[in-house]
């Protein structure tokens, strides 16, 4: 259930043309406050906050999920989503390589998301005949 969560995520991510989306594992860490943090950045504060929006539409549109607290809404340089066992971190190009947050919990396991999952294309009638 949990790597469906983090795949949604990682889709709308994507979706928005969002950049080295990764996923951090925090359970082997221990004393994390969250499961999970997804990790990744945009080219410009427009792509950053459209980046937040669409993970909070797909997270609710599909998983019924809505963040338990935000925070950096306003100014689009480090936008925080926090779904409790999820937590998503959408930077800023420039503040991701300051922050360099991976670099924190480098011990956890990671996982990166590099092109948006595609639902298996569907034949028609015609294509099935010939």
């Amino acid at each position: 259930m949990i790597t469906h969560d983090l795949r949604v995520i990682a889709d709308a991510i994507l979706d928005k043309k969002g950049q080295n989306v990764v996923s951090l594992d925090l359970r082997p860490v221990g004393s994390s406050i969250a499961d999970y943090f997804v990790i990744c950045d945009g080219g410009s504060t427009t792509n950053v906050g459209a980046i937040a929006d669409n993970i909070m539409k797909m997270a609710r549109e599909e998983l019924g999920m809505k963040p338990l607290r935000t925070q950096g809404l306003e100014n689009d340089f480090w936008i925080i989503l926090d779904y409790g066992h999820i937590v998503v971190h959408v930077f800023l190009t420039q503040y991701r390589e300051f922050y360099r947050l991976e670099d924190l919990w480098a011990d956890a396991p990671k996982k990166v998301y590099k092109e948006r999952r595609k639902p298996a294309a569907k034949k028609d009638a015609k294509e099935e005949e010939d």
